[in-house]
């Protein structure tokens, strides 16, 4: 059902976001250097994986196509056009935040190394307290959910899609694609392997597809034939395209460091 699918995944990512919110207000970060952060990027050696993995967790590539499904089930009318941009502009924002409430809540951890979503909530409660570590307990799993939910779904609309299925969501075909993944997702889970190098594996992984998926989506938004008056301006894909660089280069360092080429 898609109205209790869409306010589930809205209630966790709102319980989310006021978790990390509070645990990074809770961490006291120095304003200066945040802002600095933000307005003047520094690549630390030997993290450029570990950004790319950031970057793919933010933008995840499978995402792009669920929320495509979805809002075509949720908007028919052009008029709706604008709702949707709303929608896209929020989300984008909400994402960027939610990412540096983590990473804020992380930099003010002495921890050597995190081994799983444990070390981190106990790695908060000396220092901040025994409540902290269970907010931020709550939008791990908010977190963990949503990523259970949404990945699987995405997958399935895929296949449908690609596929020529009927029936949306009540297809059997397309739960059995959802259910197929959401199993090896619990089994590799459960196989005794350390749950933050699948994790870190898998968002490097998207952040490496990204620039497949954006390249694509950039080709196809500014085809007049499927978009019409729609398509692209000059602005929006000079930003894609800068965009679409930057994750090039990211991810052309990173294969030739794994390579030591450079």
């Amino acid at each position: 059902n898609y109205n209790i699918l869409e306010k589930s995944l809205i209630f966790l990512v709102l319980l989310m976001s006021i978790s990390f919110a509070i645990t990074a207000l809770i961490s006291k970060p120095n304003i200066f250097d945040l802002f600095n952060g933000i307005l003047i990027p520094q690549i630390p050696s030997q993290s450029t994986l570990i950004i790319i993995g950031l970057i793919g967790t933010t933008v995840v590539p499978y995402n792009l196509f669920l929320h495509a499904a979805l809002s075509k089930e949720k908007w028919k009318k052009k008029s709706d056009l604008k709702y949707a941009k709303k929608d896209t502009t929020v989300s984008i924002i909400l994402g960027g935040i939610i990412s540096m409430c983590i990473v804020i809540s992380s930099s003010s951890l002495n921890i050597q190394e995190i081994t799983s979503a444990i070390d981190l909530a106990k790695g908060v409660e000396p220092i901040y307290g025994s409540s902290s570590k269970y907010i931020l307990g709550l939008g791990l799993f908010s977190a963990g959910v949503t990523s259970a939910i949404t990945a699987p779904l995405a997958a399935s609309y895929v296949a449908s899609g690609c596929l020529g299925w009927s029936g949306g969501t009540k297809n059997l075909k397309f739960k059995l694609v959802w259910f197929v993944i959401l199993f090896f997702g619990v089994i590799s889970s459960s196989s005794g392997l350390k749950s933050i190098d699948i994790i870190k594996f898998a968002q490097i992984s998207n952040g490496l597809l990204l620039p497949i998926v954006a390249g694509f989506l950039i080709w196809i938004a500014n085809k007049e034939s499927i978009l019409g008056d729609y398509k692209n301006t000059n602005f929006q894909n000079i930003a894609g395209l800068l965009i679409l660089l930057l994750t090039i280069f990211l991810g052309s360092r990173s294969i030739f460091n794994t390579l030591n080429l450079i």
